[in-house]
This record gives C-alpha cells, sequence and structure tokens, in this order.
C-alpha cells in the first residue's frame, strides 16, 4: 500500500512537467524559465533516480525517471536559447 501511494504521488508530481515541456517545445520560448531552478531540479532528480536505483525503491527510480525526461527537455531548450 506504501508504493502504490508513493507511485501515485510520483506519477502526480512527474506528469505536471509534460505540459510545461509541450509547450517549451512548441513556443520554443524560454524566457520564463529559471535556468538555476531547473539546473538545481535536474541535480535533484538526477540524485533521485541513482539513490532509487541504489535502494531498490521502484516509486523512486521510476517516477523521477518519467520526470527526468520533460526536465532534461526543458533544460536543453533553455540552454540553447542561450546560444552557448
Amino acid at each position: 500500500m506504501i508504493t502504490l501511494l508513493g507511485m501515485i504521488a510520483g506519477i502526480c508530481t512527474s506528469v505536471s512537467f509534460i505540459p510545461q515541456a509541450i509547450q517549451t517545445i512548441k513556443t520554443k520560448n524560454t524566457e520564463g524559465i529559471s535556468l538555476i531552478t531547473y539546473i538545481l531540479f535536474f541535480i535533484g532528480v538526477s540524485s533521485w533516480v541513482v539513490y532509487g536505483a541504489l535502494k531498490w525503491d521502484l516509486a523512486v527510480l521510476l517516477t523521477n525517471v518519467v520526470t527526468l525526461v520533460p526536465c532534461s527537455v526543458i533544460l536543453g531548450l533553455k540552454l540553447k536559447s542561450l546560444d552557448l
């Protein structure tokens, strides 16, 4: 039951980033997106993926892998918009 609750919570938070990623892909507008926030978020989510893998906690591992995808897309588009 606890794992199910973790999966539901993780799915909700993970899926919440998909609309932002879709909008960012469509508009290519990253002006209102904080680079520092997304860098820190990317590091945090990546760390949760490693933690989940090391503990073999599927709720933590899978939901954070799902979160990492749209986060990476948004961060990549933000970095691309800076012409680094």
